[in-house]
């Protein structure tokens, strides 16, 4: 039975991938996910993925996209990090709790990347289509600094881009000192995979930006190994960091498997770490 409704989930997503779906509609206005008021919790999970995402419902331990798209929330397994990092449930993707503190020392411990794990057909019930579909559902957003504007790629779905407006205008706010992380970007929209692994990127979403590559540091830049990528000399602030939160977006620099450079859309990740006392 169970196995049945896996694949009549996995033929409904399959069928909005090809097809290409219609932007979801909603009102696109700036939302504080640090502040934002939250109902009454029974399922930190579930309360964290419906208020990021209106529309998407949690039914019988299922997410619910649409009347053809239901996925299971699964379980948390005891199993190898790194094999939960190459297909986690959804539920799992809240093991580790995204920190909303500073405290960089948390991500020394192996394997701590809160929202690196990422289950592919939640990530793509999301945001479907291929290539081309996100291409036309991407719009352009303007960092507004004095000395540099470039430009990133986000999608219209969920209002990402309208976050990353918000994000950015805060940050460019701060002072012209910001500019300096926006002078060699590392971009935002690129359909591709992670390095060394078959998984899609969050880049190919149109949910992912990268600030100055010189300045944000990855660990397979370092040499180190998976499971061994400790050491980590942070030079982001922590006001950008908190700005980009604000709007829904995470850090892989509180990442073991640190990406300095990286800012993904992930808003049920803060949001369930205010419920949980994150």
């Amino acid at each position: 039975m169970l196995a049945a409704a896996a694949n009549r989930a996995a033929l409904g997503l399959a069928a909005l991938i090809m097809a290409g779906t219609p932007v979801i509609a909603r009102a696109c206005e700036p939302v504080d996910f640090l502040t934002i008021a939250l109902p009454k919790v029974v399922d930190p999970v579930a309360t964290a993925i419906e208020v990021a995402y209106p529309g998407v419902k949690i039914e019988d331990d299922h997410v619910v996209f649409s009347a053809d798209i239901r996925l299971p929330l699964g379980e948390v397994r005891e199993i190898e990090p790194a094999k939960r990092l190459l297909d986690p449930s959804i539920r799992e993707q809240f093991f580790y709790r995204y920190p909303l503190d500073f405290d960089l020392r948390p991500r020394s411990n192996a394997w701590v990347d809160p929202g690196r794990l990422r289950n592919t057909d939640f990530i793509r019930a999301l945001y479907p289509g291929g290539k081309s579909d996100i291409a036309r559902g991407l719009r352009t957003v303007i960092y507004p600094g004095l000395g540099v504007k470039p430009k990133f790629l986000a999608s219209q779905r969920h209002c990402v881009y309208v976050q990353l407006q918000a994000a950015l205008a805060e940050v460019a706010e701060i002072g012209v000192g910001m500019d300096r992380y926006f002078r060699r970007p590392g971009g935002s929209f690129a359909w591709r995979r992670i390095a060394g692994t078959q998984r899609y990127s969050a880049h190919s979403f149109g949910i992912a930006i990268d600030v100055d590559k010189t300045l944000g540091q990855y660990w397979r830049w370092s040499g180190a190994k998976p499971g061994k990528a400790g050491r980590y000399k942070n030079k982001i602030p922590e006001e950008m960091v908190r700005a980009f939160e604000r709007r829904g977006f995470i850090w892989g620099g509180k990442w073991h498997h640190y990406d300095g450079m990286h800012f993904e859309y992930r808003p049920e990740l803060i949001l369930y770490s205010r419920i949980v006392g994150g």
